[in-house]
């Protein structure tokens, strides 16, 4: 194992002292070649969490935030992890060889990763599940994604709008909870673009071998990505495909994007008290995540949105903590695999009281 301190990013206004940052890697070590393993540590207004991956990585979290815990921490050191391992690969950052080379290619990670440690606006960081939105045109929408997908030589299509899936191929929903999180992460953590050929490591499916994830914006706030081999080119997708297959639907992709993000299909009332919902389908690691589940403002209800996600996220995190400690990773031969709890749906939500 090698100690070094590779990168640091620090949420303004703070910058820890090089001689903190040494206490905390020196104390991790001590306790390494004494057999202790040191995961989590607490002072008067802050919480500290080590993780090693690999065997050769230790990435260190400081949080002062009241709402952190081990489980949000832990989930946000896996997070961080992941995404380095999705742009530069498994080999470069475990067997690096030219610590001043690992520096400088990590900063192609920092967008990512930066978007990880801002305040949450979602779930999906959290979960691991693929955030979703109800559409009535839904079934139109997935016709025309599996016929381009299929044209483009690629099992692996995706449509997103503002960050959410309204619909995907089977074969993306069989790819590895994190790394379907991750690469809808990838697209919010860039800035808007009209399309991109990016190389990415998946970090359980091919930590190794890269991919290339293209990504077309069809319309502002709604975007078409692919997972596929070396062919057929950018310029090929861009001229023969994307025009002739959704050009069609374009009125239909406008009014998706600008409607109203839904999370829950028509029809279906919710008591007013509800201010926040987070459903979630453990068998296919879907999720509905909103704190307007009835579309606006909740009348009476003097709680902001802000701290509405808030507490649907500390409340999650504590209830997965307390009540479901069986859903962790475990390292098996090198590898991490999900342990999940036998329940296939769980809700949380936000009350007014």
């Amino acid at each position: 194992m090698y100690y070094a301190n590779i990168f640091l990013i620090p949420l303004p206004p703070t910058q820890l002292p090089f001689s903190v940052i040494g206490s905390l890697n020196g104390v991790h070590m001590f306790g390494s070649n004494l057999d202790v393993l040191l995961t989590a540590a607490c002072t008067e207004n802050t919480r500290v969490m080590w993780k090693v991956f690999h065997n050769s990585i230790t990435l260190i979290v400081l949080s002062s935030d009241e709402g952190a815990s081990d489980f949000s921490l832990g989930r946000l050191l896996e997070n961080v992890f992941n995404a380095m391992v999705l742009i530069l690969g498994l080999e470069e950052l475990v067997n690096a060889r030219n610590i001043e080379r690992l520096k400088k290619d990590l900063k192609a990670c920092y967008k990512l990763i930066d978007s990880f440690l801002e305040p949450g606006k979602c779930s999906a960081d959290l979960t691991q599940c693929m955030e979703c939105a109800v559409t009535p045109s839904r079934a139109v929408l997935q016709e025309c994604l599996e016929a381009f997908a299929s044209a483009a030589e690629s099992r692996f299509g995706c449509l997103l709008v503002s960050g959410r899936v309204l619909c995907a191929t089977e074969q993306w929903w069989q790819l590895a909870a994190p790394e379907a999180m991750l690469l809808v992460w990838l697209v919010q953590s860039l800035p808007p673009h009209a399309s991109r050929d990016l190389p990415v490591y998946l970090p359980h499916g091919s930590p190794t071998v890269p991919h290339r994830f293209l990504t077309f914006q069809l319309v502002p706030g709604l975007e078409v990505v692919l997972l596929c081999g070396p062919n057929p080119s950018l310029q090929c997708v861009t001229d023969e495909l994307v025009r002739p297959f959704w050009q069609p639907l374009l009125d239909l992709l406008k009014a998706s994007a600008g409607a109203p993000l839904q999370c829950l299909p028509p029809g279906i009332a919710l008591a007013p008290e509800i201010l926040g919902l987070l459903l979630i389908n453990q068998d296919q690691r879907k999720s509905l995540f909103t704190v307007h589940p009835h579309g606006s403002w909740t009348e009476g209800s003097e709680m902001s949105l802000k701290d509405r996600l808030r507490a649907l996220r500390s409340f999650y995190a504590s209830a997965i903590s307390l009540y479901f400690p069986s859903e962790k990773q475990e390292e098996i031969y090198g590898r991490s695999l999900w342990c999940l709890p036998p329940y296939e749906h769980s809700i949380c939500t936000v009350v007014a009281i």
